[in-house]
């Protein structure tokens, strides 16, 4: 009894560690780990620390389709990724379901190689409660104006009831 309660709890245990490894990159190289998030999408927690050699390694999400663009000198997106430094944390809930990788980014300084500490976890739990958003900055600018706009239209109907019942 005790031993399938054991099973339950584990099977309803939604992180996972993905790796813990260190990684020797070449100077002005990058490597990468594979997140395959094809079933569920997850929130990906990854930090590194730099062992030894270069100080300004970086890591970054990215889709594999961006890898490719990486991978032949073309222009890519990132969805995400850490200052370059000695040590950093991502933190990222992808949305969409997909291939995705983690670049671990030696190419800032270039001219050292670098033994770099990376750990990797996917949380698969949903989020507890609505995850708060930011509009983008147009459509503040929009809410601002429609509700200045809503408030002058208000004072102004306000204040001439007002002027026409202490006139008459």
């Amino acid at each position: 009894m005790i031993a399938l309660a054991w099973i339950f709890l584990l099977a309803a245990s939604a992180r996972v560690e993905l790796e813990s490894e260190v990684y020797q990159i070449p100077p002005a190289e990058w490597r990468y780990v594979e997140l395959d998030l094809r079933q569920r999408p997850a929130l990906v927690s990854a930090n590194y620390e730099v062992q030894s050699g270069s100080r300004q390694v970086r890591v970054a999400l990215m889709t594999r389709d961006d890898l490719e663009r990486l991978r032949n000198d073309l222009p890519h997106g990132v969805i995400a990724a850490t200052a370059p430094g000695k040590s950093g944390t991502l933190s990222y809930r992808v949305r969409r379901r997909g291939d995705y990788v983690l670049v671990v980014d030696n190419r800032v300084d270039g001219s050292q190689p670098a033994a770099v500490h990376v750990r990797i976890a996917l949380d698969f739990a949903a989020p507890p409660g609505p995850e708060a958003t930011q509009i983008s900055p147009r459509r503040q600018l929009a809410v601002v104006v429609v509700s200045l706009l809503f408030f002058v239209g208000v004072v102004t109907f306000s204040a001439r009831r007002l002027w026409r019942a202490v006139r008459g």
